[in-house]
């Protein structure tokens, strides 16, 4: 069935419920991205070092792997919507309390639960609007993740402005926590969707962990390597000599700024290619560029360019992932969860090998760790298909949009 064949008033629903996750989307972003800005002012309020501080990152991961596998199991058994409600009300609730925390302790415990309620969302959201739009999910999904990324691309100018307004920390959280209320007041007056297992047109194809499983672990390396690009691109430049302190840090927008770009681009894109073509392009961008940076890193304009680049061809691989599941295997709560901590994982390994790496070896070993990742995502890929074939399904058959 497609959009024209939906009558007027469930496709108003179907718009509806789609506003939510994407304004939900947009709320996670920011919160995601205060953390990293806010840490400064965090060590202050607590008498912490910024490496004893650094625990907000771990305590938060550890929250958000809880979470994905928690609400998963929710989501399949009942109503989302007031569940997201009630998790979007509590997370404001948490945020608030954040700068008035003055023991460390406590603030990781707070930063835990910040990631146990965001991983609901991002679950709910991925989750969800498969469930709303099915066959026609393709451009939604990557507009869900371009207002993520909006959302993350905003946040440090919000946290800027409130720093230079206020002089500290404080308001930008319970700003944050204000306009966390929002998206959950949206849910509470928005009718949940139905399963498709309970739907009038049900999906009855079986789940195959080994699919899932591949998934997952394209899910990891992607992941863990587009976080471990933008959280280490700036010691990098400077490391290497090709970027001054002040550069850099434009050059790390420039990558985040390019993600989102490229997000924005794959909406009309999701509705012409097929997922496994989309993935293909992104995996040779990937692999270019980082052979650009192995090269020729020490020509002018080069790390810029790949920087760029990198963003661009690593916009839409999450969403696209997300595309391909729903093409070739049912998505329930478990199975996105499944999704989510593979990708936690990756967020939390990569970045820290490429640490440890640059560390003993030097800011071109990381280029090299990261070229090592996007290989075996592509072999990952690879066997993804092959498995899916030997199990007759068909990869991405449905319309991407």
């Amino acid at each position: 069935m497609t959009p024209t064949d939906v009558p007027s008033s469930a496709a108003r629903l179907q718009r509806r419920q789609a506003n939510s996750y994407f304004l939900s989307f947009i709320i996670l972003g920011l919160t995601s991205a205060a953390l990293g800005p806010t840490i400064p002012g965090l060590a202050g309020h607590t008498g912490s070092t910024v490496g004893q501080i650094s625990i907000l990152f771990t305590t938060q991961a550890f929250g958000y792997l809880l979470g994905s596998l928690l609400s998963g199991w929710y989501f399949d058994r009942r109503p989302a919507h007031p569940y997201l409600a009630a998790a979007l009300t509590l997370m404001a609730l948490v945020i608030a309390l954040i700068p008035l925390s003055s023991l460390l302790a406590a603030l990781a415990g707070l930063f835990f639960l910040v990631g146990l309620f965001s991983s609901s969302i991002d679950v709910g959201g991925n989750t969800l609007l498969v469930w709303v739009y099915r066959d026609d999910v393709g451009p939604r999904m990557n507009a869900l993740h371009f207002f993520f990324g909006l959302g993350a691309l905003i946040s440090p100018l919000v946290v800027a402005w409130v720093i230079k307004s206020t002089g500290d920390i404080n308001w930008t959280f319970w700003l944050l926590a204000a306009l966390t209320l929002i998206p959950a007041i949206v849910y509470a007056r928005t009718p949940s969707p139905v399963a498709p297992r309970d739907s009038a047109t049900p999906d009855n194809r079986p789940v195959s962990w080994l699919l899932v499983g591949l998934i997952a672990a394209l899910f990891f390396l992607f992941v863990g390597t587009e976080l471990g690009f933008g959280g280490w691109i700036y010691t990098y430049a400077v490391e290497t000599g090709t970027a001054t302190a002040i550069t850099a840090g434009f050059m790390t927008s420039l990558f985040w700024g390019a993600l989102t770009l490229g997000r924005l681009v794959s909406i009309p894109l999701a509705a012409r290619l097929q997922p496994r073509v989309m993935l293909t392009m992104d995996l040779v961008g990937l692999v270019f560029f980082l052979f650009l940076l192995l090269g020729w890193a020490n020509v002018p304009g080069v790390v810029w360019i790949a920087a760029a680049g990198f963003g661009l061809s690593m916009a839409n691989v999450f969403p696209t992932l997300m595309i391909l599941a729903s093409a070739t295997l049912p998505i329930t709560g478990r199975v996105t969860s499944a999704f989510m901590v593979g990708s936690s994982l990756g967020s939390m390994t990569i970045p820290w090998l490429m640490g440890q790496t640059f560390e003993l070896s030097g800011p071109q070993s990381i280029v090299l760790l990261l070229l090592v990742a996007t290989l075996a995502a592509a072999a990952v890929f690879g066997a993804f298909v092959l498995a899916a074939r030997r199990q007759e399904v068909p990869v991405a058959s449905r319309s991407a949009g």
